[in-house]
Order: C-alpha cells, then structure tokens, then sequence
C-alpha cells in the first residue's frame, strides 16, 4: 500500500514546484513541532509523577510555570524526545531508500526504534554499525531519560510488530502517541495513510487498539496543521478517520471531551484533570486517549504556546507526554518562531533538533535532488544510508 506514496508530492504540491515561500512555512512548522514537543517534554519532566497538590508543594500555587532541573539540568528531555528524533531519522531513511525499489516505511521506522534501544544499553556510539547514519552518533542520546518499559520490551528483540500481531497487545500507556507526532509531517501523504503508517508504527510496542489509534490521530491532526488547517478541523478529520476502525471509540469519546471542554470555563488544571474521566484515571501511566485528550485541549484553549504548555504539564497525568504532545501541535499550528526563546536557549539537544528537523525538510521539499536510482549525494547517504 505504500507503494503508491513514491511519486507524490508534499503539501500538495507537484514533485519540483515548491516555492520559496511554502518550502520556508513547512521547514517553520516542521521545526516548531520538533522544538516544540521537545520543550514541552522537557517542561514536564520535573513534575513527572506528581500529583497536582504535589507539582503546588514543589512549585508554589501556580504550579510549573518556568524550566525546572531535572536529569541534573533545566531544559532535560526525556526518552519522549529521544524516540520522536528517531521517528524522524526513520522516515528520511524510508524516502532516501526508495530508490533501491524497496519501499516499506514501517521497516525503516522499526530499525531507526532499533537504534534508539542500543542507546538506552551502549555506552555511547558504536563505529561498527553501519547503518548509525549521524543521528545514533550524537553521543548526547546515550543516556536513560525514563525510557517507557513497554518501548524497552517492544524494541528488546529484531522482530518487527504488526497490526496483526502486534508487540505489548494489553499495553495503554502514551509512548508510541508521542513519538507518532512527526508522521504528521508528511505533508503530501494523503491523510488516511498517515494515519495507516502511525497505527503500523505504533503496534510495534504498544498493541492495544487504543493506544497506535491515539498514535494514529496525533498524526492526522499535526498533518492537518502542518498543511494550514485549524486545530479544530484537524481534529475533525481526525475523528472521521477513526471511525471505521475497530476499537476507535475511546479516542473518539477523549477527542470528543477535549472539543467540548473549550467551553468549561477559564482554562484550569482541574478541567484538565477531568478530561482522564472513568476506568482510565487510575492507571500509571494513564492510558493514551486520556494524554492526548488533555493535549488536544491545551492546545485549543492557549493563548499562546507558553500558557498551552503550562496547562499540558500542570496535572497529575503523564505531565512529559501530555506536555510533549501539546507541544507538537502548537509548534506545527504556530512554527518555530512563536515558542519561548528563553525556554529554547536552554533546550537540551536543540542544534540536533534543528539539524534534523531541517534535513527532514530537505529530504521532503528537494529530495531528487539529493539523491535517485542514478545519482546521489555521497554526504547525504553518509548521513542516512540507504542499508
């Protein structure tokens, strides 16, 4: 089913006809949702685990309102971050490696999630693997940042999970939604095969329905905003989308509680604690739909990506999750210029950030150029080898 992407274009433009202007909007955009899950990660991690009287107790009554230490320095990202990097490095690679004629995305995104689980054991990079690329070289991803158990299982061994027979089939939990953000990205795919390729993606650790459908819909909401929709359109789409498929109804029913929460008055931790309503609200972690309900509804109430921020990781939810995934939106809604610059100046990981968020936006926008079945960039294969 992939086969039928490798002649399209992204953001519905014909292969070759990009304008400076739109090429400097989707490199903004691409950006802003890279940064911006990585500020939002890294501004829930000092309150990862807490309840709200807690994040109150350590903070002061407004809670989390600035980068606090965690990891031994402000602005840390989490194992979140790390996975959503390599989300991305996976899906240059699957765009660079269509020219050998072999075209499976979901394989290209399993041996990037691969790569990520070497460097939660490795101690730092390792020369004798050929297919590193530069990403799984930067030395600083080398270290366990709260690594999801169910990403460690899922990625313990070479098997690659399917919606068939998928990896972890009971398991809930908001990993495989956050690093599904970038898959949003992909500009010129139509949306129901983001959608396909996220769920895919997601099965590979995380099998229950629930959790690679809320992968499945971050996806097909950040796509939507990436291309200049509105959020509330986005999310519309998204919930379209869904509705065929079996086991949608708790994402529909938590996207459903977000667009209906707009209305609930001034924007408040509490209301956020009520969107993880029912059998979900005492799980640890709390279960997908619920982290990407609570996004959905920061980012719709923000007044801009400082106060959408604040409200993601505020609660006694999966603050990094919730955070990372707001973040995204409204990096992808907004682009990179409308996210904190004084939380920016000290984002763990933020040169590497850029640099792939901007090859990304090469790779999408310049591709042919880069490399073909003919002729090809030694250095860009140097950076993402085609094996």
């Amino acid at each position: 089913m992939y086969k039928s992407q490798t002649h399209t274009s992204t953001a519905g433009l014909p292969a070759g006809l990009w304008g400076r202007a739109e090429q400097q909007d989707f490199r903004s955009r691409v950006r802003g949702s890279l940064l911006g899950a990585a500020l939002g990660d890294a501004l829930g991690a000092p309150v990862a685990g807490l309840s709200l009287d807690g994040i109150r107790e350590a903070h002061g009554p407004a809670g989390l309102t600035d980068p606090a230490p965690a990891y031994g320095r402000r602005g840390a990202v989490t194992a979140s971050t790390q996975l959503t990097l390599f989300t991305v490095d996976g899906l240059i690679r699957a765009h660079v490696r269509r020219d050998t004629g072999a075209w499976h995305p979901p394989t290209d995104i399993h041996r990037a999630y691969l790569r990520w689980a070497a460097t939660q054991h490795d101690w730092g990079p390792d020369e004798r693997r050929p297919d590193n690329g530069w990403l799984a070289r930067e030395e600083w991803l080398y270290a366990r940042r709260g690594p999801d158990r169910t990403c460690l299982t899922g990625f313990g061994d070479d098997v690659l999970g399917t919606l068939d027979r998928p990896k972890n089939p009971t398991a809930r939990d908001a990993a495989a939604t956050v690093r599904s953000s970038p898959f949003g990205l992909l500009v010129g795919w139509d949306p129901a095969l983001v959608l396909q390729l996220a769920v895919e993606c997601a099965a590979q650790s995380h099998g229950h329905p629930t959790a690679y459908l809320s992968a499945g819909a971050v996806a097909v909401i950040v796509h939507g905003l990436s291309r200049g929709d509105a959020l509330e359109p986005a999310v519309r789409r998204a919930l379209a989308l869904l509705a065929p498929r079996p086991g949608h109804q708790p994402v529909a029913d938590a996207l459903l509680r977000a667009l209906a929460a707009v209305t609930d008055g001034v924007p408040s931790p509490e209301i956020v604690e009520s969107l993880s309503p029912g059998d979900g609200r005492d799980a640890v972690p709390p279960p997908a739909e619920d982290a990407l309900a609570v996004a959905v509804w920061c980012a719709l109430v923000a007044e801009d990506v400082r106060h959408g921020l604040r409200l993601a990781v505020n609660h006694g939810g999966d603050s990094t999750a919730t955070g990372a995934l707001c973040g995204a939106l409204l990096g992808a809604l907004h682009g990179e210029t409308a996210l904190p610059a004084a939380w920016l100046a000290e984002l763990e990981g933020r040169a590497t950030i850029l640099e792939l968020a901007d090859d990304f936006a090469l790779e999408m926008t310049q591709g042919p150029s880069l490399h073909s079945p003919t002729t090809s960039s030694p250095a860009w294969l140097a950076r993402y080898p085609r094996g």
